[in-house]
């Protein structure tokens, strides 16, 4: 039986991970902003779960949740950094106090619930560290060039802790998602740049539409994803990758083709700065 720490657990991914660990037989603290909501979404089992409240940005709560989950269940074996949202929009479109508030909770959010995390793990000498990335990961996207540089700064973090952790028995992987079908494109976690630009209106317009019509109607399955997890979290040598969903595949083996391809086309201008033998 594991303890599983997940955060972002009131909705979407988070929530059907908490529950499919909880319905395996695990233990599960699961965090959100408001644990009303996770008590009222995952009922009936019992002292299994521990509904927690947890703002990711607050490094004073995130160590309370951590201390209370030591407390009741005494160790924590998976770490499951899911909190989050999208910040959309062209990069002139969002204000820096927009981009400050999507690296607080997307990119320093998660290091303060790690940091938080890992003595504990060390001490065990074993855990592992499962960080909700995205294909935006390894691929940018217009009008999504802010949530776009989170996601690359989880994945250039997580690949070195992967290393920095494997003396001590720890695991890390990330996870890269396509697009699933959550309520990830409501109100609630994606957000569109206040900044009104004349030359980016048209553009910003059609691509809101397109969101719009994508809402809801994603082809990733929450409850699958959630069942593949599972088998991360019990795999005795865990990828410090894993595209999840077909569209996420496609999009790390055209950026494997994109990279290669123009390594090779560059290939002498690259090399000719390299010092005479």
């Amino acid at each position: 039986m594991k303890t599983w720490f997940i955060t972002g657990s009131s909705r979407g991914l988070g929530l059907e991970i908490a529950r499919a660990a909880l319905t395996a037989g695990d233990q599960v603290v699961a965090t959100a902003r408001a644990s009303k909501r996770v008590e009222e979404a995952l009922t009936g089992y019992g002292d299994k779960l521990l509904p927690l409240t947890l703002d990711v940005t607050d490094v004073a709560q995130a160590e309370a949740a951590v201390a209370a989950a030591k407390q009741r269940f005494g160790r924590i074996d998976v770490l499951v950094n899911n909190a989050g949202f999208a910040q959309l929009g062209a990069f002139e479109e969002i204000s820096h106090a927009e981009i400050e508030q999507q690296f607080a909770t997307n990119v320093f959010g998660t290091f303060h619930v790690t940091r938080a995390v890992l003595p504990m793990m060390r001490a065990q000498r074993a855990g592992h560290v499962i960080t909700i990335s995205s294909s935006v990961g390894i691929m940018g996207y217009e009008g999504s060039s802010i949530y776009c540089s989170g996601k690359f700064a989880l994945e250039g973090w997580s690949e070195s802790l992967v290393q920095e952790l494997a003396p001590f028995g720890i695991k890390a992987t990330l996870v890269e998602p396509g697009m699933f079908c959550t309520d990830f494109l409501d109100a609630a976690s994606a957000r569109h740049g206040s900044i009104v630009i004349e030359d980016l209106a048209e553009s910003s317009a059609k691509r809101r539409e397109m969101l719009a019509s994508f809402n809801h109607q994603q082809p990733g399955d929450p409850k699958k994803l959630a069942t593949a997890m599972l088998k991360l979290a019990n795999a005795q040598e865990p990828p410090a990758r894993l595209p999840i969903g077909s569209d996420s595949v496609g999009a790390f083996l055209a950026k494997a083709d994109m990279l290669r391809a123009q390594a090779e086309q560059w290939h002498d201008v690259s090399t000719s700065t390299d010092r005479a033998a």
